[in-house]
C-alpha cells in the first residue's frame, strides 16, 4: 500500500512551525530595539517592550492605539505623506528622526523607521508594517557638544566665523523675514586698534584675555541693544582681533550708529588685566541694508570696505558704508586693472599745450598730455589714472607709449615747417620709469626710431623726484643730458627747493608752479596783489639765468600775469591765455602762424583753469 507523503509533510512544517514562531515571539518581545507591528489602518497590533519602554506606555495597553501618535509622525507633511504611502504599499520605507516627549517629562530623540512586513500585503498592495525606534540622544548630545566646539571660539566662547556665516546666511534668506518684520539686516565690522602691539610687546597670553575681556564688553553692548527686541544681536569673533555684531529685524542706520557708538564707548574704558592696565580702541564699519537681494558675501565686502575707511579716517570711530564712496573705490579698481590691456588697444590719445615765447609770444615747444579714451567712463584727464599707473607699474609702459607718440609727432612737425624753427616737446617722467626701465636706453631707441634731434625732446620730472636723486636716477639724468636731451624740473617751488643741490643737477630749465603765477593777477600797483610773489619769482628767474636754465610759467590765464613776468624775466609761458591743450592738428595751425599771439578760450562751456591738471 503505498503512503500519502502530503499529510505526513504538512503535519511536520505543523509541528516545527509552532515552536519557530514562538521563538521568533520571544525575540521581537525582548529584542533591544523598540519595535512595533502595525497594521494598513495605522493602528499598533503588537509592541516589544523596549517600545513600551520608549513612549512611557504598558505593552498590553499598546494594541490599537495609534501608532504615527505614538512617534509623531504627523507632525510635518511630508512626513505623514511619507508613512501614509508606506501602509498602502506605495513606497518602500520611511526613515525620519523625531523628538518625543516621555510622560515622565524628560524628552529624547529617536530614530524612526518603517518598513513593509514580508509576505503581509493585501490585495491592494497595503498590509502590516514593522515600526522600529531607536533611541539616539546620546548621539545627538554628542553632536550638540561637537557642534558648539567647531562653532565657537575656545578663546573668547563667543560664535565663531562657521556659526556668524550660517546666522547671517540665515538672516539673508528668502522667506526668511514676514510681513510684520523690517525685513532689513545690519552688522558692525570691528577690529582692534593697535592690537598688534599688544601681542608683541605683552605676549599672546595677555592678547588672549584682552580678546576674552573685549568679547564680555561687546555682549553687554549687544544685551543693551536687545531689550525689547525679540533677540540680541549676535557677537561672533571672526579671527584675529575681528568681531562682528550681527543685527537680524534691524530699524534703520540709527539704530546701527547708536550700537556703533555704544561699542566705542565701552571699549575705550580701560581694561585692567591682573595688574597690566591697557587702554584699546577700536574701529568700525557699519553697514544696514534690505536683507531681500542682498548676499552675505556683498554685505561682508561693504564692511570690510567702510572698516577699512574707519581705520585711514583716523581709527578710533565708526564709519557708515556710502555708495557713492564706494563707487570711486570700484571705478579705481576697476581702471587699475584695465590699465596695461588699454595701451595695447590703443586707448591713450596725447593732448599738445603750447610754451610761447613771453618776448615775442612765438611758440617756443609743446608739452604732452596723456588722456585715457575709456569705453565705459569717457576721456578721462590725467589725475584719474596716472598714480594708479605708478602704484602697478604700468606707468614704464604707458610713459614708453608717450614718449615715442610724442617725439614722433614732434618730428612731424619739423618736417612739415622747414620754414622756422622747429619746436621741442615735452614729456613728464615718472621716478618709477627710471628706476624700473633703462630710461637712456628707451630715449635713445626712440629717438633713432623717429629721427627727432635730442635737442628737441625735454623731459620733465617733479622737483621732489629730481632734487634727491642720487646713484641711478642721477646717472640716468647725467646719461640723458650729455645724449642732448633738455631735463626740466617740474612745479619748481613746491618740494625741497634745494637750491644748492640745484646747481649740480644736469638740469636745462625750470617751470614756476602755478601757484606763484596766480598771485600775479592783477596788475602792479592794485593792492589785491601780492608784492612778495614777485619778489620771489623774480629772484628765481634771476637765480635760474646765472645758473644758465631757462625758465617757464605755469597756468598763465591773463595779459596782465603775462606782462609781469614778461618784466620780470620768464623766458616762456604756458597756460589757457595761449592756448588750451588741444589735438595735434591744431598745433600744426598754429606753428603755421607767423604769431599766434594771446587766445582767449572761446568754446561753449570752458573757462580759464584755476591750476593745471598735471600729467606723470
Amino acid at each position: 500500500m503505498t503512503a500519502t507523503p502530503s499529510a505526513g509533510c504538512a503535519h511536520a512544517v505543523t509541528e516545527r512551525g509552532e515552536p519557530e514562531r514562538a521563538d521568533y515571539r520571544g525575540a521581537f518581545a525582548h529584542a533591544p530595539l523598540p519595535l512595533a507591528v502595525v497594521d494598513g489602518e495605522g493602528l499598533v497590533v503588537d509592541a516589544n517592550q523596549a517600545f513600551a519602554a520608549l513612549v512611557g506606555a504598558p505593552p498590553d495597553e499598546l494594541a490599537g492605539r495609534v501608532a504615527a501618535d505614538l512617534v509623531d509622525l504627523a507632525s510635518d507633511a511630508r512626513t505623514w505623506h511619507t508613512y501614509r504611502e508606506v501602509l498602502r504599499g506605495r513606497q518602500a520605507d520611511l526613515r525620519c528622526t523625531r523628538r518625543l516627549k516621555h510622560p515622565d517629562g524628560h524628552s529624547l530623540w529617536a530614530r524612526i523607521t518603517v518598513s513593509p512586513m514580508p509576505g503581509s500585503a493585501d490585495r491592494d498592495g497595503g498590509g502590516t508594517v514593522l515600526l522600529a525606534a531607536a533611541d539616539i540622544s546620546a548621539r545627538r548630545e554628542l553632536q550638540a557638544r561637537l557642534r558648539h566646539v567647531q562653532m565657537h571660539d575656545p578663546v573668547t566662547r563667543l560664535p565663531n566665523r562657521n556659526l556668524f556665516f550660517e546666522r547671517l546666511a540665515a538672516a539673508l534668506e528668502a522667506g526668511a523675514y514676514d510681513d510684520s518684520s523690517t525685513g532689513r539686516v545690519g552688522l558692525c565690522y570691528l577690529d582692534l586698534d593697535g592690537f598688534k602691539a599688544v601681542n608683541d610687546t605683552l605676549g599672546h597670553r595677555i592678547g588672549d584675555r584682552l580678546l576674552a575681556a573685549v568679547a564680555e564688553r561687546l555682549t553687554r553692548c549687544a544685551d543693551l541693544a536687545g531689550h525689547g527686541r525679540t533677540a540680541p544681536p549676535l557677537v561672533a569673533r571672526l579671527g584675529g582681533d575681528e568681531f562682528a555684531l550681527l543685527v537680524e529685524e534691524s530699524t534703520g542706520t540709527e539704530e546701527l550708529a547708536g550700537l556703533a557708538e555704544a561699542t566705542l564707548e565701552a571699549l575705550r574704558e580701560p581694561f585692567d588685566l591682573s595688574g597690566q592696565r591697557l587702554s584699546v580702541s577700536a574701529s568700525i564699519g557699519v553697514v544696514e541694508r534690505r536683507a531681500s537681494g542682498a548676499t552675505a558675501t556683498g554685505l561682508m565686502q561693504a564692511a570690510d570696505t567702510t572698516l577699512y575707511w574707519a581705520k585711514t579716517d583716523g581709527k578710533d570711530r565708526w564709519t557708515l558704508f556710502d555708495p557713492e564712496r564706494n563707487a570711486h573705490r570700484m571705478t579705481r579698481q576697476t581702471l587699475s586693472s584695465s590699465l596695461r590691456p588699454a595701451v595695447d588697444r590703443g586707448e591713450f590719445v596725447l593732448d599738445y599745450q603750447p610754451l610761447v615765447g613771453f618776448d615775442d609770444e612765438d611758440v617756443r615747444g609743446v608739452e604732452a598730455l596723456v588722456r585715457w579714451q575709456h569705453p565705459q567712463f569717457g576721456l578721462l584727464t590725467p589725475n584719474r589714472f596716472i598714480s594708479l599707473a605708478e602704484e602697478d607699474g604700468s606707468i614704464v609702459q604707458l610713459g614708453c607709449w608717450v614718449l615715442r607718440t610724442a617725439c614722433r609727432q614732434a618730428r612731424r612737425w619739423q618736417l612739415a615747417h622747414p620754414e622756422r624753427e622747429p619746436v621741442f616737446v615735452s614729456v613728464n617722467v615718472a621716478v618709477r620709469q627710471v628706476w624700473d626701465s633703462d630710461l637712456v636706453a628707451d630715449v635713445a631707441g626712440i629717438l633713432a626710431e623717429t629721427g627727432l634731434p635730442p635737442r628737441l625732446l625735454q623731459l620733465e620730472l617733479t622737483e621732489s623726484a629730481v632734487m634727491g636723486s642720487t646713484g641711478r636716477p642721477l646717472q640716468a639724468l647725467k646719461a640723458l643730458s650729455e645724449m642732448g636731451v633738455r631735463i626740466a624740473i617740474d612745479d619748481f617751488g613746491t618740494g625741497y627747493s634745494n637750491l644748492a643741490y640745484l646747481s649740480r643737477l644736469p638740469v636745462s630749465a625750470l617751470k614756476l608752479d602755478g601757484s606763484f603765477v596766480r598771485g600775479f593777477q592783477y596788475e602792479e600797483g592794485e593792492t589785491q596783489g601780492n608784492p612778495a610773489d614777485a619778489v620771489i619769482v623774480e629772484a628765481m628767474v634771476q637765480l635760474a639765468h646765472r645758473l644758465g636754465l631757462t625758465v617757464t610759467a605755469e597756468c598763465v590765464e591773463t595779459a596782465a600775469q603775462a606782462t609781469r613776468l614778461r618784466r620780470i624775466g620768464c623766458d616762456t609761458g604756458q597756460g589757457w591765455l595761449y592756448s588750451r591743450p588741444v589735438a595735434a592738428d591744431r598745433i600744426s595751425v598754429l606753428l603755421g602762424e607767423v604769431n599766434p599771439g594771446p587766445e582767449s578760450p572761446k568754446e561753449p562751456g570752458v573757462r580759464p583753469s584755476a591750476g593745471r591738471t598735471r600729467p606723470r
